[in-house]
């Protein structure tokens, strides 16, 4: 698609911000007013459109794309999105370790362990550990204090958490994505541990490679998402 608009322009409206091409108002794909509640998230949301060059390539709106589900599909299911994030608490990648003999359980002590503690000293939860892939649930209290922790998250956190959380499969890393120290590289170097660790082993595989560096991209425009969406100040 050509692109159709000269002018971005940021502007405030009823009930937040909104991103307008050529004084019109940015719609989302279902046709709902792209309206966010601040300005730094609309600005971030600007920064796409003026990006684009001559053809409009979609790939650029990763933004935009969480955007318009925090809108068009949170926003009328907020109770589903949660239960859906609930579910990744219940197989977290962290909480999966190789059997304590193999070299790798050692490496997954040091990586995710300090991430697991951290999660549970915050919500006052235990998360259940295991060696190998046999599931073990969690307790009914862990899973209803985790359940309050996302019900305080308005529609655009919870979007961009749902991002997090399914490329990194962790909720234990979504959420610890959303402190206002998180290091997003970091964070997503844990989530691929077990993938780094067969690299480490076997080689590099190009078309792997490339499909990690697109899902890197994409958990860190998330947690840029995020961050603008705690940011109030203006400017």
């Amino acid at each position: 698609m050509k692109r159709f608009y000269d002018e971005v322009s940021v502007r405030q409206v009823d009930g937040g911000w909104s991103v307008a091409l050529d004084g019109r108002v940015v719609m989302t794909q279902t046709r709902k007013p792209q309206i966010v509640p601040t300005e730094p998230l609309a600005r971030l949301l600007a920064r796409e459109w003026r990006g684009q060059g001559e053809e409009i390539d979609p790939r650029g709106f990763r933004h935009r794309d969480i955007a318009d589900f925090a809108i068009d599909v949170v926003a009328p299911d907020r109770a589903g999105q949660i239960d859906k994030l609930l579910a990744y608490a219940e197989t977290d990648t962290l909480c999966y370790r190789a059997d304590p003999e193999d070299a790798l359980w050692r490496r997954q002590q040091d990586v995710w362990e300090p991430l697991v503690t951290a999660l549970e000293a915050r919500e006052g939860i235990r998360m259940e550990r295991v060696s190998g892939i046999v599931a073990r649930p969690l307790s009914d209290e862990a899973t209803a204090a985790l359940r309050r922790r996302l019900e305080r998250l308005d529609i655009f956190e919870l979007a961009g958490l749902y991002a997090l959380t399914s490329l990194a499969a962790s909720l234990c890393i979504g959420l610890a994505a959303l402190e206002s120290d998180a290091d997003g590289k970091q964070l997503w170097d844990a989530a691929n541990l077990e993938e780094d660790w067969q690299t480490e082993r076997w080689g590099v595989d190009a078309e792997a490679a490339d499909r990690r560096a697109e899902r890197k991209a994409a958990f860190l425009s998330a947690l840029e998402f995020v961050r603008c969406r705690q940011t109030t100040d203006h400017g």
